[in-house]
């Protein structure tokens, strides 16, 4: 109570420095020491920016804790200064004001990044703490300017009826920010069971993802259901907005429904690991990532197919690397009918060992496959544990150095043939010549 009377009568004082040509003075100092913190600010942050990255998590967290709060504590220095040197000649009621009103713009500022800091990186956290803490700072104002009462009780005078009970604007908004502030603490949470599961031992990844994604999941439902009877609102009110959703999941979002079932059951079964190199359709590439409605393939190209994990689930999928990396490639060399066929695959044997990615065991291996138009077809067989990293390399030089060593033994590859024989008699001849001298 002593509080609300100091700033109530804080209150008084600035107003009736309205009335006095003093204001005029701390106007333009306010606005003066806002200029220079802010000129001060971007000098700062510009020479932090040059400097590159921090070296250590401890001073990340301070440089970007220190982006958050230097502009208020700056203009809340210069406010002091300011203050100290006017308050000699007239009354300095407005600056009294601007103390607590940058004081708790900068400690709601920190607070709101330090709770984030521990709930991890994300998109859309940045926009999610600015809001957050506009808002806080926002209510902090106006309980020091006391026009907190008369705001709440407007709100309160706009109300409006759903089913049985009836809200009002304070209300919703009350809500509102409960389950902001309890969404904070349940993605906090989240966040430090994330960092605990990725240090612990013996959980394949795809676990530790159902996990985290799971226990997420949980603590947004749980925090939402907490706030909202703390303020008032019946959760039976909302069974009208269940219902429509229900509905809209069972005929608009059939397909997204059954993309998030089907990336639980592939998290769950783990039939798909991130890292393993599968082929589905025409799309072939290493798993990156495996999110709850698609699964990311990263092709050798570089580009990235994001393909629905209803279609995993439904279709036939090759996993190269499921339970074993071993995988063989075939490489077709075709030579000539005048080969000698057992030192062309004796050559082929050891053009194929000379390649660090060519695995021992099981050992390549050359076959005779078929009596071609234009020569014998051979077929090398080479294995490798590495599928991930391409196959075109290996073939590539194989093939170059079976054609080094063709050449230098003269094994002819032979190029298609054709014979052409014109079959006809003298008498016909001779009749063509006849007919020929005729029509000219």
């Amino acid at each position: 109570m002593t509080e609300e009377i100091r700033f109530a009568a804080m209150l008084m004082d600035t107003w009736s420095d309205l009335q006095s040509p003093s204001l005029l003075w701390q106007l333009g100092a306010l606005a003066g020491c806002l200029a220079l913190a802010w000129l001060i600010e971007r000098a700062m942050l510009e020479r932090v920016a040059r400097r590159g990255d921090a070296a250590t998590a401890a001073q990340r967290f301070g440089r970007s804790g220190l982006r958050r709060v230097l502009f208020p504590l700056l203009a809340l220095i210069f406010v002091f200064a300011a203050r100290a040197v006017l308050a000699k000649y007239q009354t300095v009621h407005l600056l009294n004001l601007a103390v607590p009103l940058l004081t708790s713009f900068a400690a709601i500022r920190f607070v709101v990044f330090t709770v984030r800091q521990g709930i991890g990186r994300s998109s859309w956290l940045g926009n999610f703490e600015r809001i957050f803490a506009s808002l806080a700072w926002a209510v902090v104002a106006l309980h020091i300017l006391g026009w907190l009462p008369e705001v709440i009780d407007a709100l309160e005078s706009v109300s409006f009826k759903i089913g049985s009970q009836r809200l009002s604007l304070w209300t919703l908004i009350q809500g509102l920010g409960l389950v902001m502030f309890t969404l904070l603490i349940a993605l906090w949470a989240a966040g430090a069971l994330e960092r605990r599961l990725s240090v612990a031992a013996g959980l394949d990844d795809s676990m530790r993802l159902v996990l985290m994604r799971v226990a997420k999941a949980l603590l947004i439902v749980v925090a939402v259901l907490v706030a909202l009877p703390m303020v008032g609102i019946d959760l039976t009110t909302l069974s009208v907005f269940g219902g429509a959703l229900g509905v809209g999941l069972g005929f608009g979002l059939q397909k997204i429904a059954a993309n998030y079932v089907s990336g639980f059951i592939i998290l769950l079964d783990r039939s798909l690991r991130i890292g393993n190199l599968i082929s589905v359709g025409t799309e072939r590439g290493i798993v990156t990532q495996i999110n709850t409605r698609y699964t990311v393939l990263r092709a050798g190209s570089g580009i990235e197919s994001l393909v629905p994990n209803e279609t995993l689930i439904g279709s036939v999928v090759q996993n190269e690397t499921y339970s074993d990396t071993r995988i063989v490639v075939p490489i077709n060399i075709q030579v000539s009918y005048a080969t000698d066929l057992e030192r062309a695959m004796q050559i082929l044997v050891e053009a194929a060992t000379t390649h660090e990615r060519v695995i021992a065991e099981p050992a390549p291996k050359a076959f005779v496959v078929a009596f071609g138009e234009s020569g014998i077809d051979l077929r090398l067989t080479v294995w490798i544990a590495d599928p991930q990293e391409g196959t075109l390399g290996v073939i590539s030089h194989i093939n170059l150095q079976v054609w080094k060593r063709f050449r230098a033994e003269g094994i002819e590859i032979p190029y298609p043939q054709r014979e052409v024989r014109v079959v006809h008699s003298e008498a016909g001849l001779a009749q063509a010549v006849v007919d020929a001298a005729a029509a000219d």
